[in-house]
């Protein structure tokens, strides 16, 4: 698989076009709230109400971590139960 050299992206710097290429790609795999500091799945009903100026994309967990973020406890329950536990 594919991925970026854990750049963060901000929606807001790509177009739809290629944003959709880089998702095909698997090089898109989570999305956080830049305000919040909370990523998680593409799929995630919390995650598709974030405003746009507040969605970056990441290409993995570890990136996502690396970046100060948290996992989203809607849709990452166990990694979230873990985060909140201090397990990671």
């Amino acid at each position: 698989m594919k991925q970026l050299a854990d750049i963060m992206i901000h929606h807001i710097e790509i177009n739809t076009r290629e944003l959709y290429k880089m998702i095909e790609r698997d090089e898109i795999v989570y999305a956080g709230n830049n305000t919040l500091k909370i990523y998680g799945t593409l799929r995630c009903k919390s995650g598709k109400r974030m405003k746009i100026e507040n969605r970056v994309f990441f290409s993995s967990t570890a990136e996502a971590e690396e970046n100060g973020f948290r996992p989203c406890g809607n849709c990452m329950k166990i990694a979230y139960k873990n985060w909140k536990n201090g397990s990671i």
